[in-house]
Protein backbone atom coordinates (compact mmCIF):
# COMPACT_ATOMS: atom_id res chain seq x y z
CA UNK A 1 0.00 0.00 0.00
CA UNK A 2 3.23 2.58 1.06
CA UNK A 3 4.50 1.56 -2.49
CA UNK A 4 1.26 2.62 -4.15
CA UNK A 5 0.91 6.03 -2.11
CA UNK A 6 4.96 6.17 -2.99
CA UNK A 7 4.12 5.54 -6.71
CA UNK A 8 1.06 8.04 -6.49
CA UNK A 9 3.08 11.03 -4.73
CA UNK A 10 6.13 11.20 -7.47
CA UNK A 11 4.01 10.76 -9.92
CA UNK A 12 1.69 13.96 -8.92
CA UNK A 13 5.46 15.80 -8.17
CA UNK A 14 6.75 14.84 -11.71
CA UNK A 15 3.22 16.02 -13.04
CA UNK A 16 3.92 19.49 -10.77
CA UNK A 17 7.11 19.79 -11.79
CA UNK A 18 5.91 19.80 -15.36
CA UNK A 19 3.78 22.32 -15.11
CA UNK A 20 6.15 24.73 -12.93
CA UNK A 21 8.35 24.26 -15.77
CA UNK A 22 6.31 24.95 -18.69
CA UNK A 23 4.52 28.12 -16.47
CA UNK A 24 8.73 29.52 -16.30
CA UNK A 25 8.98 29.32 -19.85
CA UNK A 26 5.89 30.99 -20.77
CA UNK A 27 6.39 34.41 -18.30
CA UNK A 28 10.22 34.05 -20.02
CA UNK A 29 9.63 33.35 -23.61
CA UNK A 30 6.26 34.71 -23.89
CA UNK A 31 5.26 31.47 -25.64
CA UNK A 32 2.67 29.66 -24.74
CA UNK A 33 3.47 25.66 -23.51
CA UNK A 34 0.79 24.83 -25.09
CA UNK A 35 1.66 25.86 -28.59
CA UNK A 36 4.45 24.98 -28.11
CA UNK A 37 3.62 21.12 -27.55
CA UNK A 38 1.80 21.12 -30.60
CA UNK A 39 5.11 22.27 -32.45
CA UNK A 40 6.70 19.38 -30.91
CA UNK A 41 4.14 17.22 -31.99
CA UNK A 42 3.86 18.11 -35.44
CA UNK A 43 8.06 18.18 -36.01
CA UNK A 44 7.17 14.66 -34.53
CA UNK A 45 5.05 13.98 -37.10
CA UNK A 46 6.54 15.51 -40.08
CA UNK A 47 10.16 13.72 -39.62
CA UNK A 48 7.74 10.22 -39.62
CA UNK A 49 6.06 11.96 -42.92
CA UNK A 50 9.80 12.25 -44.27
CA UNK A 51 11.23 9.00 -43.27
CA UNK A 52 8.13 7.13 -45.10
CA UNK A 53 8.03 8.97 -47.94
CA UNK A 54 8.51 7.07 -51.32
CA UNK A 55 11.58 7.94 -53.52
CA UNK A 56 11.24 11.20 -56.51
CA UNK A 57 10.01 10.61 -59.77
CA UNK A 58 12.23 10.30 -62.55
CA UNK A 59 10.92 13.57 -63.88
CA UNK A 60 12.42 14.98 -60.49
CA UNK A 61 15.35 13.17 -59.91
CA UNK A 62 17.48 14.06 -62.85
CA UNK A 63 18.56 17.26 -64.69
CA UNK A 64 17.39 16.36 -67.94
CA UNK A 65 17.61 19.55 -69.24
CA UNK A 66 21.68 18.43 -70.10
CA UNK A 67 19.91 16.42 -72.74
CA UNK A 68 18.92 16.87 -76.53
CA UNK A 69 15.19 17.32 -76.60
CA UNK A 70 12.04 16.75 -79.22
CA UNK A 71 8.61 17.34 -79.48
CA UNK A 72 7.09 14.29 -80.42
CA UNK A 73 3.28 13.30 -80.33
CA UNK A 74 3.20 9.83 -78.43
CA UNK A 75 0.48 6.93 -78.47
CA UNK A 76 -0.20 4.60 -76.46
CA UNK A 77 -0.24 0.76 -78.62
CA UNK A 78 0.14 -3.02 -77.25
CA UNK A 79 1.14 -5.71 -78.91
CA UNK A 80 -2.53 -7.01 -79.45
CA UNK A 81 -4.29 -7.32 -82.82
CA UNK A 82 -5.86 -3.26 -82.23
CA UNK A 83 -2.53 -2.21 -82.34
CA UNK A 84 -0.59 -4.35 -84.36
CA UNK A 85 -2.99 -6.67 -86.55
CA UNK A 86 -1.25 -9.86 -84.93
CA UNK A 87 -3.01 -12.19 -82.83
CA UNK A 88 -2.01 -14.22 -79.79
CA UNK A 89 -0.93 -17.22 -82.09
CA UNK A 90 1.09 -15.28 -84.09
CA UNK A 91 4.48 -16.35 -84.67
CA UNK A 92 5.91 -12.92 -84.29
CA UNK A 93 3.08 -11.95 -81.43
CA UNK A 94 4.79 -9.34 -79.01
CA UNK A 95 8.32 -9.42 -80.92
CA UNK A 96 9.24 -6.33 -82.21
CA UNK A 97 11.22 -5.32 -85.02
CA UNK A 98 14.64 -5.46 -83.29
CA UNK A 99 13.45 -9.03 -82.44
CA UNK A 100 13.01 -8.24 -78.93
CA UNK A 101 10.15 -8.72 -76.99
CA UNK A 102 7.78 -6.15 -76.23
CA UNK A 103 8.17 -4.63 -72.38
CA UNK A 104 6.75 -2.50 -70.10
CA UNK A 105 9.51 -1.62 -67.12
CA UNK A 106 11.88 1.07 -66.34
CA UNK A 107 13.07 0.84 -69.88
CA UNK A 108 9.79 -0.21 -71.99
CA UNK A 109 10.16 -0.87 -75.73
CA UNK A 110 8.62 1.79 -77.81
CA UNK A 111 8.54 1.94 -81.58
CA UNK A 112 9.60 4.94 -83.62
CA UNK A 113 10.83 6.93 -87.28
CA UNK A 114 14.16 4.96 -87.11
CA UNK A 115 15.18 7.39 -89.68
CA UNK A 116 14.40 9.99 -86.86
CA UNK A 117 15.62 7.52 -83.57
CA UNK A 118 17.51 4.94 -84.65
CA UNK A 119 17.12 0.92 -83.05
CA UNK A 120 18.79 1.30 -79.41
CA UNK A 121 18.00 4.93 -78.50
CA UNK A 122 17.06 5.79 -75.11
CA UNK A 123 14.62 8.52 -74.59
CA UNK A 124 13.55 9.51 -71.17
CA UNK A 125 9.50 10.52 -71.58
CA UNK A 126 8.19 12.44 -68.56
CA UNK A 127 5.29 10.53 -67.20
CA UNK A 128 6.24 7.79 -69.08
CA UNK A 129 10.09 6.74 -68.16
CA UNK A 130 12.73 5.25 -69.80
CA UNK A 131 11.76 4.27 -74.04
CA UNK A 132 13.81 2.22 -75.80
CA UNK A 133 13.28 2.16 -79.58
CA UNK A 134 12.96 -1.29 -80.33
CA UNK A 135 10.36 -1.23 -83.37
CA UNK A 136 8.92 0.86 -86.05
CA UNK A 137 5.46 1.02 -87.30
CA UNK A 138 4.08 2.05 -90.83
CA UNK A 139 2.32 4.58 -89.35
CA UNK A 140 4.79 6.29 -87.37
CA UNK A 141 6.65 9.24 -89.26
CA UNK A 142 8.90 11.91 -88.32
CA UNK A 143 8.34 13.11 -84.84
CA UNK A 144 6.03 10.20 -83.47
CA UNK A 145 6.57 7.60 -80.92
CA UNK A 146 4.27 4.29 -80.06
CA UNK A 147 4.63 4.07 -76.30
CA UNK A 148 3.93 -0.08 -75.13
CA UNK A 149 1.63 -0.50 -72.98
CA UNK A 150 0.17 -4.05 -71.88
CA UNK A 151 -3.50 -3.85 -72.10
CA UNK A 152 -5.51 -1.32 -74.03
CA UNK A 153 -7.41 -0.28 -70.90
CA UNK A 154 -3.93 1.01 -69.64
CA UNK A 155 -3.27 2.37 -72.98
CA UNK A 156 -6.26 4.90 -72.49
CA UNK A 157 -6.10 5.01 -68.35
CA UNK A 158 -2.49 6.17 -68.39
CA UNK A 159 -1.70 7.63 -71.90
CA UNK A 160 -3.66 7.86 -74.51
CA UNK A 161 -1.91 10.28 -77.28
CA UNK A 162 0.03 13.22 -76.01
CA UNK A 163 2.17 15.86 -77.43
CA UNK A 164 5.24 15.61 -75.32
CA UNK A 165 8.82 17.06 -74.69
CA UNK A 166 11.57 13.63 -74.69
CA UNK A 167 15.00 13.99 -73.80
CA UNK A 168 17.44 11.84 -75.73
CA UNK A 169 19.54 9.97 -73.06
CA UNK A 170 21.42 7.87 -75.91
CA UNK A 171 21.46 7.66 -79.50
CA UNK A 172 21.33 4.43 -81.01
CA UNK A 173 23.47 2.04 -82.77
CA UNK A 174 20.71 0.41 -85.03
CA UNK A 175 20.08 -2.46 -82.72
CA UNK A 176 19.01 -3.82 -79.20
CA UNK A 177 19.12 -7.02 -77.74
CA UNK A 178 17.56 -9.03 -75.05
CA UNK A 179 20.59 -9.19 -72.89
CA UNK A 180 20.99 -4.98 -73.31
CA UNK A 181 17.37 -4.58 -72.53
CA UNK A 182 17.77 -6.60 -69.19
CA UNK A 183 20.88 -5.43 -68.41
CA UNK A 184 19.17 -1.22 -68.39
CA UNK A 185 16.04 -3.32 -66.34
CA UNK A 186 18.40 -4.06 -63.92
CA UNK A 187 21.01 -1.21 -63.47
CA UNK A 188 21.49 -0.93 -59.43
CA UNK A 189 21.24 2.77 -59.81
CA UNK A 190 17.82 3.12 -60.83
CA UNK A 191 16.03 0.58 -58.91
CA UNK A 192 14.61 3.07 -56.68
CA UNK A 193 13.04 3.95 -59.43
CA UNK A 194 11.73 1.04 -61.18
CA UNK A 195 8.74 -0.28 -59.21
CA UNK A 196 7.11 3.29 -59.84
CA UNK A 197 6.91 2.01 -63.65
CA UNK A 198 6.05 -2.21 -63.62
CA UNK A 199 3.64 -1.31 -61.08
CA UNK A 200 2.07 1.96 -61.91
CA UNK A 201 -0.42 0.17 -64.93
CA UNK A 202 -1.53 -2.40 -62.51
CA UNK A 203 -3.16 0.22 -59.53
Amino acid sequence: MSKTKNWIKRFAMTCLFFMALGATFQSISGVKAKTLIAQFASAISSSKEVSGTTPPSLEDAFDWSKYPKHIVTATGYTAGYESTGKRQNHPEYGITYSGVKVKRDLFSTIAADLTVFPIGTILFIPGYGYGVVADKGGAIKGNELDLYYETVEDVYKHWGKKQVEVYVVQNGNGKITEDQLQALNEDKTLQVFRQQYISSEKR
